[in-house]
């Protein structure tokens, strides 16, 4: 991107310099006569800074980072409020296939409405649409154009282009640097790549993709192209500079199992596929929300809040919280691709007249589930099993803690060795020994380099400063390669009820082989990565 500098030139002393007689044409100068006209003139050179001229925190139109914003429901919503305030960035344009505000639902009825309100300076701007929860591309362009109007008055804007269909969004804004894809789970890896291929950096939220196979080629693609990549929940994860210390240093002996559990899902999950047919919202390009995946009729029982709990449109509770959580206990343990994955369900019954059955569900995600995956051993590190928890399932309460009368908190972490136990938050955050050799709290005497950051001035400065420098940064796509994969072996063991056992070389299921149709996806005409 070119620079936008201002000079101010004193020529006072140029043309003081110039001759008395004015028969002397400017052609006989000599060499060593310029030299040293140029020289005084280089002294009087003042460079003033653009932020000196436009005011505190002014960016010039040049250096900023062009972006479209991809999905603007209420999560895409909320991130990009702190977006609009960072200077560095300007976004150009917005995509969501449902144009108003129109069946949106949110954790509070006024609370993504105050924040908008709040943000943009406008105490009085309402959503529209049924007048409820805020959501859809009418709204993203009101936000950003007000914001814009309000905030930075005194910077030229054109407008923000509103779009619905993402195909036509990188078709025609020919000056776009960057897009942040905030859709439903089943867009994130086809977007994405078509992003990459156009050379346009990207910023996405988990998961990277919901097959694997599709995430592989998004990662492939990533790793062939200057394009800059971030994946969101990188910025959230904590630190496990402490606990590896204390493994290290003997402190639970070998290291043999990783617990992580969450509360989620914390949305409704549905065990039958939707059997009414309700009109489509006045407004919302249904096909598009669809994209990649399988026609069917419209329900809003897929959409908005509740697409995570469908393996057609998202990735289970492992897929929206596993990232914050397992990424960084990744990278410290060196994880790579497990060679079995167990998974155990909860399911459902009901009735066929008077008899009762079992729904066999390979559509939605349990109610509840636990997912044991095991590594092989890697350099020094001895095999370990990891262990995942959702729907209220939790590891058995460690002896250390019954004997205390105490409980695991609802979400957490625990690291299991055979000569004792370490016991976290859910993020690593506030690790303690509850068994083995008591140790000091290395993070005392020296911070942990690992710290939590959000979507705010703290992480986006990091990507633009990629996007300008043209260096990745930590939570590339290329490093989210095996989080990714177990993200989504975690859904297909869930969809198969099976043990898995997997070949990573040949990214194979070798014991159940129906279950790799569950590893790619059948693209529809229009939506194949090879021509989007």
């Amino acid at each position: 991107m070119k620079k936008d500098v201002d000079l101010h030139v004193t020529v006072a002393d140029i043309q003081n310099e110039a001759p008395a007689d004015a028969t002397v044409k400017k052609s006989q100068m000599n060499r060593r006569r310029f030299v040293e006209l140029a020289s005084t003139a280089a002294v009087a050179f003042t460079i003033v800074p653009r932020h000196v001229l436009g005011g505190k925190n002014y960016v010039a139109p040049s250096d900023k980072i062009t972006l479209a914003y991809i999905g603007v429901g209420t999560q895409g919503i909320r991130e990009l409020l702190p977006l609009l305030a960072v200077p560095e960035i300007q976004v150009i344009s917005v995509c969501d296939p449902s144009e108003k505000a129109i069946g949106y639902k949110d954790w509070g009825k006024d609370y993504l409405r105050g924040e908008i309100r709040k943000t943009i300076k406008k105490p009085d701007w309402d959503c529209g649409g049924d007048g409820l929860i805020p959501g859809g591309r009418e709204n993203g362009k009101s936000i950003v154009d007000t914001y814009y109007a309000n905030v930075r008055p005194d910077q030229k804007f054109k407008g923000c282009t509103a779009y619905a269909d993402v195909r036509e969004l990188l078709e025609k804004e020919k000056d776009l640097d960057a897009v942040k894809i905030m859709t439903p789970d089943h867009l994130h890896g086809i977007l994405s790549m078509a992003a990459i291929k156009r050379g346009k950096h990207v910023l996405v939220h988990k998961p990277l993709s919901n097959r694997l196979m599709e995430g592989k080629k998004v990662i492939e693609m990533a790793r062939n192209s200057k394009a800059i990549t971030h994946l969101i929940p990188w910025d959230s994860n904590g630190s496990m500079e402490t606990v590896m210390a204390w493994i290290n240093a003997g402190a639970i002996g070998t290291l043999t199992e990783v617990h992580n559990w969450t509360n989620r899902p914390v949305w409704p999950q549905y065990p039958d596929l939707p059997s009414d047919k309700p009109p489509v919202p006045d407004g919302f390009n249904w096909d598009l929300w669809l994209g990649p995946e399988a026609d069917r009729p419209y329900s809003p029982n897929y959409t908005n809040m509740v697409f995570r709990g469908w393996y057609d449109f998202g990735g289970g509770s492992m897929a929206d919280m596993g990232h914050y959580s397992l990424w960084t206990v990744f990278n410290a343990l060196k994880l790579t691709s497990p060679i079995s994955v167990e998974p155990h369900r909860s399911h459902v019954c009901s009735f066929h007249d008077p008899v009762p059955y079992r729904i066999n569900n390979d559509f939605s995600f349990p109610m509840a589930s636990t997912v044991r995956f095991k590594y092989p051993a890697n350099g020094n590190r001895p095999p370990v099993d990891l262990c995942w928890y959702d729907g209220g399932m939790r590891p058995p309460i460690p002896v250390e803690l019954s004997n205390d009368n105490k409980e695991l908190p609802e979400e957490g972490m625990m690291f299991v060795g055979d000569k004792g136990k370490i016991l976290a938050g859910f993020n690593v955050q506030d690790p303690q020994i509850i068994s083995g050799t008591k140790m000091d709290n290395p993070a005392k005497a020296n911070a942990d380099s690992r710290t939590q950051v959000q979507q705010t001035s703290e992480a986006l400065p990091l990507f633009v400063n990629a996007c300008k420098t043209g260096k990745q940064y930590a939570g590339n796509f290329t490093e989210a390669e095996y989080i990714t994969e177990a993200i989504n072996l975690y859904a297909v063991a869930l969809r198969t009820n099976k043990l898995l056992k997997y070949d990573a070389a040949n990214i194979k299921i070798t014991n159940v082989a129906d279950a790799n149709k569950y590893l790619s996806r059948e693209y529809r005409t229009g939506w194949d990565p090879s021509t989007i």
